[in-house]
């Protein structure tokens, strides 16, 4: 019997961007990200279909990386019309609410609408959009341990029934109420 070899981590995550050095410079200067590797080919390594391409490689803490590809032969690039804007996006953990807050002052001082702070009950996020209209989220955790526990414990019962009803499952509503406690 094969298994699959044990995951060391997100080796990268790639996406398709404009411009690729304005794609560098937004992530250096909004997050801070360090530009770690650019490899520019005419042909691609896996088909050796000719599509010359940029493709740059941002530090984005803690050994991940995020990628982009600059392909100025293809169409124009657009985002997937069927799926709200809100639903595809880029998150990213900071240490602590007052950087989350720091973060979006930089963020809106550079003339970004930065949305939020959102309480999801574990964490608090703000959102805004790249220069290529991906959305990205900067999270802060705030869930206790035994609020993860909670929630790992009912992972599987809520989408067993997701599955079967297509409807919110009530087995976390704890964490909501404890929201619209706070609010």
């Amino acid at each position: 019997m094969t298994a699959p070899a044990p995951l060391k981590g997100v080796h990268h995550v790639a996406y398709r961007c404009k411009d690729a050095k304005e794609t560098v410079e937004f992530y250096r200067d909004a997050l801070g990200m360090d530009f770690q590797l650019a490899i520019a080919e005419d042909k691609v390594p896996s088909t050796g279909a000719h599509d010359p391409y940029m493709h740059v490689f941002l530090d984005a803490g803690n050994g991940n990386v995020l990628a982009f590809f600059e392909l100025p032969t293809q169409p124009d690039m657009d985002r997937d019309r069927n799926t709200p804007q809100w639903v595809q996006h880029i998150a990213f953990r900071v240490g602590s609410l007052d950087e989350l807050m720091e973060t979006k002052a930089h963020l809106e001082g550079m003339g970004l609408d930065v949305l939020g702070p959102t309480h999801h009950g574990i964490f608090k996020s703000i959102y805004f959009f790249d220069p290529n209209g991906h959305r990205i989220e900067l999270a802060a955790d705030i869930g206790t341990p035994e609020q993860m526990k909670q929630l790992k414990d009912v992972a599987q019962p809520m989408i067993d029934e997701w599955s079967t009803t297509k409807k919110a499952p009530r087995h976390a509503a704890w964490l909501h109420e404890k929201i619209a406690d706070e609010s």
